[in-house]
């Protein structure tokens, strides 16, 4: 197991993605059209300006307001406030606020990505990436078969690696633009 993810710029923030588990989840729920270096920098945010990343005490807040405060957690911050909170009230709901039951509890690779799919927000690539990062970064043997063949933050160990994900992923996105232009 890691004691630190090389998500973002700040110590506190990789450290906090390691200790809390909610705060992982967070980090992939607003990881879409910002950096992964400002998704995964949110939830240190969210914990100073509410005091707390504890489920069942965000569901029962307005969120909007704390996405909101300059600077803004997320590019998007009404909607993703919105995506936040419906994770934090089913974590709350479902695993009595105890994010790391989703994984700890899953008796089988199947449950598992049934339990991460269930998550609001989260698709297929999230699915992966967490599941990725949940066997490489934490020794979670049930997400060993969920892990893609492509690169994801799972395979980050370090701020180089992090640069060289988020170079691949450009490369990707260029290689999929043009190929859309050429079609078209």
């Amino acid at each position: 197991m890691t004691d630190v993810l090389h998500f973002t710029d700040s110590d506190e923030a990789n450290a906090l993605l390691v200790r809390e588990p909610m705060a992982l989840l967070i980090g992939f729920a607003l990881d879409q059209q910002v950096t992964v270096q400002k998704a995964f920098s949110g939830p240190l945010a969210i914990r100073e300006r509410v005091g707390t990343l504890d489920a069942g005490a965000l569901a029962a807040m307005d969120l909007e307001p704390v996405f909101r405060e300059r600077p803004a957690i997320h590019r998007f911050p009404g909607s993703m406030a919105r995506k936040v909170h419906a994770l934090v009230a089913h974590v709350a709901e479902r695993y009595d606020g105890d994010a790391g039951r989703i994984w700890r509890d899953a008796g089988s690779a199947q449950e598992l990505d049934e339990r991460l799919r269930a998550l609001p927000g989260y698709g297929d690539m999230k699915v992966a990436s967490l599941a990725a990062v949940l066997a490489r970064r934490f020794g979670v043997a049930v997400a060993e078969p969920l892990i893609p063949s492509h690169p994801t933050l799972g395979d980050v160990d370090s701020p180089d690696a992090l640069a060289a994900y988020q170079a691949g992923k450009r490369a990707q996105k260029a290689a999929m633009r043009a190929a859309a232009a050429s079609r078209a």
